[in-house]
């Protein structure tokens, strides 16, 4: 159905120009899912973007050749790529909060989508619309679709994309990064209802992840892809589970396991490779300047935390019904240790968080660290220590980086803001080497956030967040846009922070086996509620409540199971 033969693709700046895509050649069956896995960079998005002809201004398809069926889609016409796209190739995009008009309703847009390619009345585009919904999983559809998507936790946002793409009965799929922001329960749903699809419709799918489980669980065929190249090709059973380039093996060895707890991760480095020793040096220096302050981190005691938010209102004069995000939650978190935050999507993880960081507030409920009350968001002020010693790793890496500023000006903002470092000078030498610590070049801080990869500017938010040194750092699933390998280095700068400087981390993820990695403690929230908290090696042995049982069971498998 499609082909991809010798695809490459060049971006160009004022810099010159370089190759984002190099040779790559795949093809699509009816009814297939073809997962593209690879670091953050490899290309995955670009590959997606050109299939699609919604490449930036930047970009060009520099040589090779697609075709969907008959049609060769390097000859279209702008007005006919425009009518091909959505109608025969939907996309699912990675971040859906950029995908989504925030001024209209979700009925509005998936309304406006469905007319725009078939010919039926307002009325039955709803009753679609509605339909669509509840097929994705979101509950009480017919009065959640008249909500925004600011009114949505990320994972629902998601799920209204993948709506989106569902409109118009495409043949091709392209779904970039479809479960990052869903927890495992969703996932499982989302990915039953793409094989389902593929099987009954017979749509095709190009399946974008950097998350070896979920490729593992549904792609028939593979494309292990490394700066923008072809490493290895194949049926999915072969290439996972007896890979043959040394690159491959190493991204399976990276993938953390479910079933016991490491003590690191071990980093992918392929045979005869090693870090440019500038790069090597500067990842040091920054590490050096991490663990100067020494000492254990706040203990965090949350009592009775009720969150209420405004609903629509019934009618021009009637009542608001107000939403109960979360419902008098207590637990505690102990100095210098990991708790682990899991639940589904909506559940009131994200809002938790936010409300320790002072970013919600609350209706009910305190706050204590190391016994000291916290101040809630309307009275804690800007000279308060809570602002430098409780830092937040965002889910959205791209709508919490100022798009206006260099990555410099965002890493260094930290330094000087809370005074940590004075020197005009040390501050960018800090920025540039916390930038090789994540694992990026050290000229990306000359670029803005939109230069980069979903991955790469979630690197971008872990830097950001540690260059403040804080004492208690909330983490709102920081590796659910890496790849294995960086989530890997990510993950043991974390370990050796928590071990070294006695950070305390409230950890938010829908990814399990990254839990059981990270945590010491667990807690469970379901509709806003504290259904489960215990340590983590006996929850992962014996979870008590049915429905921790019931997440551990969705848990796609990994790489190692095959």
């Amino acid at each position: 159905m499609l082909s991809v033969e010798g695809l490459s693709v060049r971006f160009t700046d004022r810099f010159g120009a370089a190759m984002a895509v190099e040779d790559v050649s795949l093809s699509v069956e009816r009814g297939e899912i073809h997962g593209l896995v690879g670091e953050s960079g490899a290309g995955k998005s670009t590959i997606g973007a050109a299939i699609m002809g919604l490449l930036p201004a930047a970009g060009q398809v520099a040589a090779g050749r697609m075709t969907l069926g008959e049609t060769d889609l390097r000859t279209l016409s702008p007005v006919a790529a425009h009518r091909l796209r959505g109608k025969r190739i939907s996309m699912i995009f990675q971040d859906p909060q950029t995908s989504l008009n925030p001024l209209m309703t979700v009925e509005a847009q998936l309304i406006e989508t469905i007319l725009a390619h078939e010919e039926m009345t307002v009325e039955a585009a709803r009753r679609r619309a509605i339909d669509l919904l509840e097929e994705i999983g979101i509950a009480n559809a017919p009065a959640r679709i008249r909500a925004y998507p600011h009114q949505f936790s990320g994972g629902m946002r998601q799920r209204v994309v993948i709506a989106l793409a569902l409109c118009s009965n495409p043949e091709l799929i392209i779904a970039d990064e479809p479960t990052t922001a869903l927890d495992v329960a969703v996932q499982a749903q989302v990915l039953d209802l793409i094989r389902r699809l593929a099987k009954t419709r017979g749509v095709g799918f190009i399946l974008i992840t950097h998350d070896i489980g979920v490729i593992a669980q549904v792609s028939d065929r593979v494309t292990v892809l490394r700066d923008g190249r072809v490493m290895e090709q194949g049926p999915t059973p072969r290439v996972l589970g007896q890979p043959d380039h040394p690159y491959t093996k190493a991204l399976m060895a990276a993938v953390p396991p479910l079933d016991r707890r490491l003590e690191r991760f071990r980093l992918p480095r392929v045979p005869g490779e090693k870090m440019a020793q500038v790069e090597a040096d500067k990842a040091r220096e920054a590490e050096d300047w991490l663990m100067e302050e020494t000492g254990s981190g706040p203990a965090l005691d949350l009592s009775g935390i009720t969150v209420r938010f405004r609903g629509e209102r019934r009618g021009l004069f009637g009542p608001r019904e107000d939403f109960t995000a979360l419902d008098d939650v207590s637990l505690s978190v102990r100095a210098g240790t990991v708790m682990g935050l899991v639940g589904e999507s909506g559940s009131g993880k994200s809002t938790l968080a936010k409300v320790i960081a002072a970013l919600v507030q609350p209706a009910a409920g305190e706050m204590r660290l190391d016994g000291v009350a916290l101040p809630p968001m309307r009275a804690r002020r800007r000279a308060d220590p809570s602002r430098r010693l409780v830092q937040m790793v965002f889910q959205d890496p791209y709508s919490s980086l100022n798009s206006r500023h260099r990555v410099l000006d965002v890493l260094s903002e930290p330094l000087w803001l809370y005074g940590l470092e004075p020197d005009a000078g040390r501050r960018d030498r800090l920025a540039h080497a916390m930038l090789a610590l994540v694992g990026l070049p050290v000229a990306a801080a000359d670029r803005y956030p939109h230069q980069f990869s979903g991955g790469q500017r979630q690197r971008i938010a872990v830097a950001r967040a540690l260059l403040s040194r804080p004492g208690l750092l909330l983490c709102d699933e920081p590796t659910s846009a890496l790849d294995v390998s960086i989530q890997a280095q990510i993950l043991n700068l974390l370990k050796d922070m928590q071990a070294r400087f006695g950070l305390t981390t409230l950890f938010i993820s829908h990814n399990l086996a990254v839990v059981r990695q990270m945590s010491d403690d667990i807690a469970v929230l379901k509709d806003g509620r504290l259904v489960e908290t215990g340590r983590s090696e006996a929850f992962f042995a014996a979870p008590d409540a049915t429905y921790s049982r019931d997440l551990l069971a969705q848990t796609p498998c990994t790489g190692q199971q095959f």
